[in-house]
């Protein structure tokens, strides 16, 4: 059974706002996706951002039991880590108030009962745009240590061991590894992403030579 998480889960237009949010109720919500929803955001939108939020860094370290793994062999997918000195990129999608009520309720789903994720406020930056100081307030959903699926840090091979073996209902988690850093390679170039790229090159090395998954298109 998925887990249950009952901060932020109503799925109420209104109620499940943040309270920083609720003062644009009417207009556009932004929603930043830095995992799958990058490639597979699965609500509707208006418009679509390459850009960053600051402050955090995005790690390995929540356990999956249902996207991209079981309850017998969990998954490994990515969660932010508060971090003063970091960036982390990803996509933010603007969704107008039709499309609102719906895409929360699919998220709180997919994200919150599914994932163990909550919904904090962020500031996103679209790509070039901080010269000239432009941002816009976002949402987007963490896993916290508080949430029973939390894993927490481990080696760079550790981690790569326990992608390479996972497999869920939307497929291999060794995909959604090469997907994220097909991201990041194409979308952000020049964007170094340490813990990623670490983990991908320690998870191709654990694939034999004549089953390694080419990154498939994802941005």
């Amino acid at each position: 059974m998925p887990p249950q998480v009952s901060e932020d889960a109503e799925p109420s237009e209104g109620a499940s706002l943040p309270p920083d949010h609720r003062s644009l109720r009417g207009q556009p919500v932004w929603i930043f996706g830095y995992g799958s929803l990058i490639w597979k955001p699965g609500f509707q939108f208006t418009r679509r951002r390459v850009g960053f939020i600051r402050g955090y860094s995005r790690r390995f370290w929540q356990g999956d039991s249902y996207h991209r793994g079981n309850q017998q062999e969990p998954g490994r997918v990515v969660t932010l880590l508060e971090d003063a000195n970091a960036d982390t990129w990803g996509v933010a999608y603007q969704v107008q108030k039709d499309q609102l009520r719906h895409s929360l309720e699919y998220l709180n789903l997919r994200e919150g009962v599914l994932g163990g994720y909550v919904r904090k406020t962020v500031t996103f930056y679209s790509r070039g745009s901080t010269a000239r100081g432009r941002s816009t307030l976002a949402l987007v959903y963490i896993a916290t240590p508080r949430n029973p699926l939390y894993l927490g840090p481990a080696e760079a091979e550790d981690i790569a061991g326990q992608i390479v073996r996972s497999r869920g209902h939307s497929g291999h988690n060794l995909e959604y590894l090469l997907r994220l850093a097909h991201f990041m390679r194409s979308a952000c170039p020049g964007v170094e992403d340490e813990h990623l790229f670490s983990i991908e090159a320690a998870s191709l090395a654990l694939e034999p030579s004549g089953e390694r998954r080419a990154a498939p298109g994802c941005a």
